[in-house]
């Protein structure tokens, strides 16, 4: 069921005169793209020019430009040529000399970047020696090209006897896939594209940044450790009651009578110090396992001066001992604070941070986890931190055991004891998700705050994202340094895989608007440990503009787009059955009541307690599942199956929905974990000719072909892409080069799932 709304071209064209391009692209495209009129297609054609030469997207311009001098309309014909001059006569080509160390190119450096801004004006019809106000920026001074009414009704009116020709968008741009893919035969080998940055300046003076929502933090916190000790005393006292079964059913043993006790006391004990020692046991733990080694203040300076001083001027203002600094030895760039107090604190950075980020760039990270310090938040995730990575390492050592065996029976114990022990880290981890989520705002602005920066810590997070891609891409697949830390460091690695690899074939903002604009936004994230990375640099952009400098990313002007609500109530199904079962639980018990009231029915045995309630909600989740399952998987048919070339566009639709379940069919390197710690198929990931992509794999019981096999080789992804806040595909098949196919049946596992809830839910109130 599609949920995009109904492009309107006033809406287009007013989004352009406000200087919002990325709206107006994305409404201007669908307008274009569309068969229906003609008038509207062609003035849709006349914005998107403007759109994509203030954009920087040079290419798109020119192209468009050509199809619109061939229109038979003369006005157009003429707006054409003379816009089509002058982008040429502005367009150089761009200078190599100006990559930096880190591989980047500075925008404002860059060719292209003067013609962006040069033709700002030429192309809306200003004059070239006009002057933009200082206090006016230049996506505020720009006017869309209009024409007269006495000379656009004649060509407008008999438009639709022009032929039709399709609009150049982002995708046509792109660079195409490395010559040793399927899709590349006979294709030359081409130079990765380069990613321009804007280098917006940071702020000379301002004002400190409101404190408001501290309290929703604190009470996250509590919260946070509430339910971790909670999660913990459930699990403990599963496994004692489980012992002491197992005890009494077996010949000549007796249950243990300490079993059978609370275990609450002790419990509170053991977790209050291992609070108290976590910044000393973390030490060794890191040092043992992550090769965590003590960073030199020299070495540190070497990378970036700026951070030494902030370091030591935020300490000082705060009456604080400078945190110890350490330095993990891997190339992904991330970064991480421990210590249950200010004192204790440690700060933990990787050598690919230092490496791929700039001076300034450096110094706003460690403001993050300066920040992280001095709200508190550290503390308790250095205490999750402690629990979890042991679990981590139990569970990375058994995937090792276990591909040591060659028996088919141990592999396949050792593959149980790994996915339960996978299992057990992930719901320890859990319990720190929403804590995760909303410290990273108050810690971006603590950053912005402290360096005066904002600009500087876009790039840097951007940068982030570009380098875990890039290693995922470089050692093929998700190393566990990366998995294992993921709940501190400063951007989600399962964010990063999309967004850091096609950032050389899109803008940022191109695909961050589905984070800014979809309105439904907010509830794909309540399973990710990070926030939206587009909301986040979409405030830090308005702290830019609150301080009066330009932004990074043009974010803060979006609007939020309308979608039908039927899609997401449809897509939420499953999960809005259970409290529909609950009350509909509640309205047969009122009944019931009544009814034995009245002495007209007696249901006793059925409803003498509230177990009834559960079987209620079961056959509501049930329902749910089997209401979606329909436009969840629909038929992929070869006549509209997506492939590589429209993967970009899909991804940055910002209506998208994972209920538009779009058929793709992909072709690209199936990149991933080997062996027992992937038999689960968590760590699966396409590397298409456009970027990463995530895949989810369900398995047959007992299928003879693992897709674990087919890593490292090229293949054919069908399946159903969806966006929310990480893009990925629920896989129909994988096929290789030779033939070799491995089927998913995920519509089959839904079935499965929901019959399974409906027999128990079923069950349970037939039982009473």
């Amino acid at each position: 069921m599609p949920s995009h709304p109904e492009p309107s071209l006033k809406a287009g064209l007013t989004a352009l005169k406000q200087g919002d391009y990325q709206t107006a692209k994305a409404i201007l495209e669908a307008i274009a793209g569309s068969e229906s009129d003609r008038t509207a297609v062609i003035q849709a054609e006349i914005g998107l020019v403007v759109v994509y030469a203030r954009i920087g997207e040079v290419a798109a311009a020119i192209a468009l430009c050509e199809t619109l001098v061939e229109n038979e309309r003369p006005q157009v014909k003429e707006w054409a040529e003379r816009s089509l001059k002058q982008i040429r006569r502005r367009y150089q080509t761009e200078d190599t000399s100006t990559t930096d160390g880190t591989g980047f190119i500075p925008l404002e450096n860059s060719a292209a970047a003067k013609f962006q801004v040069e033709s700002q004006k030429s192309v809306s019809g200003e004059d070239e020696n006009e002057q933009t106000p200082p206090s006016q920026t230049p996506a505020r001074s720009l006017r869309v090209p209009t024409l007269r009414a006495s000379q656009t009704r004649g060509w407008l009116a008999s438009a639709s006897s022009t032929p039709r020709t399709s609009v150049p968008k982002t995708s046509s741009l792109r660079v195409p896939p490395p010559p040793n893919s399927p899709t590349a035969v006979n294709q030359e080998k081409v130079k990765p594209p380069t990613i321009y940055w804007r280098q917006a300046k940071r702020a000379k003076v301002w004002q400190p940044l409101s404190k408001r929502g501290l309290k929703l933090l604190c009470l996250l916190e509590v919260g946070t450790c509430i339910a971790l000790f909670w999660v913990i005393k459930t699990l403990l006292v599963l496994l004692m009651r489980f012992i002491n079964d197992a005890f009494v059913k077996l010949p000549f043993l007796e249950p243990l009578q300490l079993l059978y006790r609370d275990p609450t006391p002790v419990l509170l004990v053991v977790i209050f110090f291992l609070f108290c020692l976590s910044p000393w046991l973390l030490d060794r733990l890191l040092r043992k396992f992550y090769g965590q080694r003590q960073l030199e203040k020299d070495i540190l300076q070497r990378h970036s001066k700026e951070t030494v001083r902030v370091l030591q001027r935020y300490c000082k203002q705060q009456g604080w001992r400078t945190p110890k600094l350490f330095l993990l030895p891997i190339t992904a760039p991330v970064a991480f604070c421990y210590g249950n107090l200010p004192r204790t604190a440690r700060i933990v950075v990787s050598q690919g941070l230092l490496e791929q980020l700039t001076d300034d760039e450096i110094a706003t990270i460690y403001a993050i986890q300066l920040g992280h310090i001095a709200h508190w938040n550290c503390a308790i995730i250095s205490l999750l931190l402690l629990l979890t990575i042991p679990i981590y390492q139990l569970y990375h050592f058994l995937g090792h055991w276990g591909d040591a065996k060659t028996q088919p029976l141990w592999r396949g114990i050792f593959a149980v004891l790994t996915s339960l022990v996978y299992g057990l880290w992930c719901l320890l981890t859990g319990t720190g998700l929403w804590l995760s989520q909303l410290r990273q705002y108050f810690c971006d602005r603590v950053a912005a705050e402290v360096t005066g920066n904002p600009n500087g810590l876009v790039r840097a997070l951007l940068k982030i994202a570009i380098g875990i891609a890039g290693d995922v891409q470089k050692q093929e697949h998700t190393s566990w340094q990366l998995e294992s830390l993921n709940i501190v460091i400063p951007v989600g690695y399962k964010q990063s895989l999309c967004l850091g690899s096609i950032a050389g074939y899109t803008t940022f903002e191109s695909f961050l608007i589905w984070d800014c604009l979809n309105p439904y936004r907010w509830w794909f994230v309540i399973n990710n440990t990070h926030p939206l990375i587009g909301d986040r640099l979409r405030r830090l952009c308005k702290i830019a503009r609150l301080w009066h400098v330009e932004p990074e990313l043009y974010l803060e002007s979006q609007q939020p787009l309308t979608i039908k609500r039927q899609s997401f109530l449809l897509q939420i199904a499953p999960w809005l059955g259970i409290p529909l079962g609950i009350a509909f639980g509640g309205l047969i018990w009122l009944i019931w009541q009544t009814l034995f009231a009245l002495k007209l029915l007696n249901l006793k045995w059925i409803y003498d307690n509230w177990n009834f309630i559960k079987g209620c909600m079961l056959i509501g989740f049930s329902i749910g599942i089997l209401l979606r399952i329909n436009s969840f998987f629909p038929n992929i048919k070869p006549a509209t199956v997506q492939t590589d070339d429209q993967l970009l566009d899909l991804l940055i639709n910002p209506a998208a929905l994972p209920i538009d379940s779009t058929g793709v069919r992909l072709v690209g390197k199936l990149l991933g974990r080997r062996g027992t710690n992937n038999c689960l198929a968590q760590d699966l990931v396409l590397q298409s000719s456009t970027g990463l992509v995530k895949l989810h794999h369900i398995s047959w019981l007992g299928q003879h072909v693992n897709p674990q096999e087919l890593i490292g080789r090229q293949i054919t992804v069908t399946g159903w892409l969806r966006r929310g806040a990480t893009p990925w595909i629920d896989v129909q098949t994988l096929q290789t080069q030779s033939g070799k196919i491995v089927n998913s049946p995920h519509p089959i596992w839904c079935i499965v799932l929901a019959v399974a809830a409906e027999v128990w839910g079923a069950y349970i109130l037939l039982r009473g």
